[in-house]
């Protein structure tokens, strides 16, 4: 029995392992920045972390938005529906490019907010020019995601994962450039780290636009596109998907946002630590977000063929898939809990070796929780995919709401702010709302699902 849900694997690797690849390269950019900036520092660190909290607010909606494309075009796909998937990809398009606009604006009109969150005034200091620069960004980044999500909804997972694997490669190259000064660049510290992710950013869109372009599944789909003549019914179907899971990826994000300013109240190196074990949970999240992926195409694709007794066998042996990874990077994070933060920090610094060795300290039982909440966080991010496949968003949106902030927040701010545990009792409240999201979106699927399984018996 187990057998049906095993022999997937090796298609939902084949089709997620692109997308993880890619996730992680977005991830990339924030991890070469932090192991870069962190050698500046504790407080520089501390000020890339809160100037990306921003950045993380705004990027969950954004990218969160752009993911109400990849179910319609696997819907169209699974159709055969040229007609009803380029016009799905134009809207997309348009909408996305409007709301990269809106949200670089929204955090423009944010910065003042940084005075006023009682974070150290140093840390600051550094962070304002910092966003002034990084928070252009947003405005290539979501609208890669707009040709992301497309690519993705065709099953070309690959084509995102080379344009952002080359992307971080220009990131890199920029960051030694302008961060130290070498070669005769100007040494700009954290500003320069932003302009590295900013023309990484462009590079993207321009590497995956050519890529698309010369594929002949893909090239009809963006060519001779007329972005300004536009559907107000195309808009409303992918506004009615886009706008709830923007929110449900929002809400999730916030928590983290939330956890990285208590932190910044509880000091620089708390706010430091956080930064370390969140761009490291980042990095396996991504895992389970190409997974997640693979769930919304898959089970995007079964319901356009309307074959919903496959659809459920599919989405659980990518839920299957998921459970079985996570497991392995729990325990790659207990037994190195101690050594990965020193990644980040220069430990042969001897003028900052008190603040090195405080941030290792805590970010080391940080990575403990960070642990204990793989298989969770896992798990909600790809039934959360599943459920875009399915194209449900309005109840799981509610879901994320009541995991995160009724649930999550509360002992967040509680444990770490009231109580002794500080840094530690704040990832409680992550551990917390992201078990009570798992549970919650699963018992969802699974009525859902079998709700379908009911209908096509009767057919």
């Amino acid at each position: 029995m187990l057998y049906q849900y095993t022999r997937e694997f090796k298609y939902n690797l084949k089709l997620a392992a692109p997308v993880m690849l890619g996730m992680l390269g977005h991830t990339f950019v924030g991890l070469i920045d932090n192991i870069m900036v962190g050698q500046l520092g504790t407080a520089e660190l501390a000020a890339v972390s809160l100037g990306n909290s921003f950045m993380f607010v705004a990027m969950s909606l954004g990218i969160g938005f752009s993911t109400a494309i990849t179910p319609l075009i696997a819907e169209a796909d699974g159709e055969n529906n040229f007609v009803k998937g380029k016009s799905v990809c134009k809207h997309g398009i348009f909408l996305c490019t409007a709301l990269g606009i809106i949200l670089f604006l929204g955090i423009l009109l944010a910065k003042p907010l940084m005075y006023s969150m009682k974070q150290p005034v140093e840390v600051v200091r550094l962070a304002i020019p910092y966003l002034n620069v990084v928070a252009v960004s947003l405005i290539p980044l979501v609208i890669f995601q707009a040709f992301k999500q497309f690519s993705d909804g065709l099953s070309m997972t690959r084509y995102p994962m080379y344009a952002t694997l080359i992307a971080n490669i220009v990131n890199v190259a920029l960051n030694y450039l302008l961060i130290f000064g070498k070669f005769g660049f100007p040494q700009m510290g954290i500003v320069g780290a932003a302009i590295g992710t900013l023309a990484s950013r462009l590079a993207m869109i321009v590497f995956l636009w050519i890529f698309l372009k010369n594929k002949e599944k893909s090239k009809n789909y963006i060519s001779n596109i007329k972005l300004f003549v536009l559907e107000s019914k195309e808009l409303k179907k992918i506004l009615t998907l886009g706008f709830p899971s923007a929110l449900q990826m929002f809400f999730e994000v916030g928590i983290f946002t939330a956890a990285i300013w208590l932190s910044g109240i509880l000091g620089k190196n708390p706010q430091a630590a956080n930064q370390i074990a969140l761009n490291l949970s980042a990095m396996t999240f991504m895992i389970a977000m190409g997974l997640s992926v693979a769930a919304m195409v898959r089970v995007g694709n079964q319901k356009g063929l309307q074959q919903f007794s496959e659809l459920r066998r599919i989405a659980f042996s990518i839920f299957l898939l998921t459970f079985f990874i996570e497991i392995i990077f729990a325990l790659f994070f207990i037994i190195f809990n101690n050594m990965l933060p020193k990644i980040y920090l220069d430990s042969t610094d001897l003028e900052h070796l008190a603040d090195n060795t405080e941030v290792i300290s805590i970010a080391a039982k940080l990575l403990i929780i960070a642990a204990l909440f793989q298989i969770s966080d896992g798990i909600q991010v790809v039934v959360l995919g599943a459920l875009r496949g399915l194209q449900d968003v309005k109840i799981p949106t509610i879901i994320t709401f009541i995991a995160y902030w009724i649930i999550g927040f509360p002992i967040s701010y509680y444990l770490g702010l009231y109580t002794s545990y500080k840094s530690t009792g704040i990832w409680i409240g992550l551990l917390a709302g992201l078990t009570a999201s798992a549970i919650l979106l699963g018992v969802r699927f699974v009525y859902l699902s079998k709700s379908l399984v009911a209908i096509e018996g009767k057919i």
